[in-house]
């Protein structure tokens, strides 16, 4: 009964975040931009040493930290879908490889699907590179999941 109940809300959880990834997609290249812009400007203002800068180097400073900002919310979300699959997958009586395989195997699969639907998006192009970084946040949420499984079963032992 309590394994079914962890199961539906890894379920739950993990179709939620499909839906966030799906909804982000969706957007627009300039809906997207403006929100990745306003998280730029609202931690750069934090900083005194941006606002010592000259206009040109603000520019500079802005574009990269917003390509970063970017790229940390792709490897981010992409580990919350690795964690809930690898945790799904762990209430299930499967070999570590296969629960491992087929986790890397949906959440690649779904970041490819990810940016071929960004495609259809105005203003949005498809990058390679956001499917490694996806991919990169796929392996962090699963060896976080083989992480508390260890420190789990290493205690339960004791």
């Amino acid at each position: 009964m309590k394994i079914n109940i962890v199961r539906g809300i890894c379920i739950i959880l993990l179709l939620c975040t499909f839906y966030i990834i799906f909804g982000f997609s969706s957007q627009d290249g300039e809906t997207s931009g403006g929100i990745s812009k306003k998280i730029t400007q609202t931690i750069l203002e934090k900083s005194n040493r941006y606002h010592s800068l000259e206009e040109e180097q603000k520019k500079q400073v802005s574009h990269r930290t917003e390509s970063i900002i970017r790229k940390i919310a792709h490897f981010s979300i992409y580990a919350v879908v690795g964690f809930l699959l690898m945790g799904l997958l762990s209430t299930y009586k499967i070999k570590n490889k296969w629960k491992i395989a087929i986790t890397m195997i949906v959440g690649i699969l779904y970041a490819i699907s990810d940016e071929f639907h960004q495609s259809f998006s105005p203003g949005r192009t498809p990058k390679l590179t956001d499917v490694y970084i996806d991919t990169l946040g796929v392996i962090l949420g699963t060896l976080i999941i083989l992480f508390i499984q260890k420190i789990y079963y290493s205690i339960k032992w004791q």
